[in-house]
């Protein structure tokens, strides 16, 4: 681990990845309940950042409960709700992608529209992609002249190895729809004003982001103006150089950073 143990110590904040940090399709990386657990009995907030957006609010708390970690629906900062608030109250937008982005939409105030006029096209991970339903977004995209998405995540980390996240998806909307696409969630500018709004401007003295890819999480920390804690226990794997972003802090997993923070 490079840095300052004692600056992390300092952090009173620590936003944390969900996918290759807590847990791997649903398995727990390591004791993360117990490192958690540890964060908040010294005084730490521990807030959750996750470009994931299928799972719904109640599924995202049912799955880290399951891992023994019991939150709120305001600790959570999900690539769904930045995308959901990138549109208007009353809005019609064609959308492909899951649950998750179908609730925050809803919570919005912003209409489903699966025909008739639309103001948008909004893209997140589905596992219903298919040729149709690229075209039929891809032409909404194209007759709005607004494509929204929920990340531009390349890959998904799972035990077995890497799936194609939502920026594969994208890729082939912003393709077919000659859209330049306004990406929501991580390390883009939409998510990082909704976390200054929503975690940094409630008192926190100090703030720490917690992830495992540099070009996502880093580079999230970075345009916040904090420190970046790269774990190796997701996409990036141990040893691999980083240049995509200052790393201020290394370690093999959360478990063991936590351990090094808090001595």
């Amino acid at each position: 681990m490079t840095g300052a143990p004692t600056a992390l110590a300092e952090a009173s904040l620590w936003i944390v990845d969900l996918d290759g940090v807590l847990w791997l399709s649903g398995e727990p990386i390591g004791d993360v309940a117990g490192a958690v657990a540890s964060l908040r009995a010294n005084g730490v907030r521990v807030a959750f950042a996750t470009n994931n957006s299928s799972p719904t609010t109640e599924q995202m708390l049912a799955r880290l409960a399951r891992v023994g970690i019991q939150a709120a629906a305001e600790d959570l900062v999900t690539s769904a709700r930045v995308a959901a608030s990138l549109c208007e109250p009353g809005e019609r937008v064609h959308v492909l992608a899951d649950a998750g982005v179908h609730e925050a939409l809803v919570e919005r105030g912003v209409t489903i529209a699966g025909e008739g006029r639309c103001d948008a096209a909004l893209v997140g991970w589905s596992r219903d992609f298919d040729f149709s339903a690229l075209a039929a977004v891809s032409a909404v995209a194209r007759e709005t002249g607004r494509l929204i998405a929920t990340n531009g995540d390349p890959t998904h980390p799972t035990p077995e190895g890497l799936l194609p996240g939502s920026g594969a998806l994208l890729a082939a909307v912003a393709t077919a729809s000659g859209i330049t696409p306004r990406i929501a969630g991580k390390p883009h500018r939409p998510t990082v004003d909704y976390i200054r709004r929503h975690l940094l401007a409630q008192g926190a003295s100090a703030a720490v982001v917690v992830g495992d890819q540099p070009g996502t999480d880093g580079l999230l920390a970075e345009r916040l103006g904090v420190p970046f804690a790269l774990v190796d226990s997701g996409v990036t794997a141990p040893g691999t150089p980083v240049d995509e972003c200052p790393v201020a802090f290394r370690s093999a997993d959360l478990v063991t950073l936590v351990a090094e923070a808090l001595g």
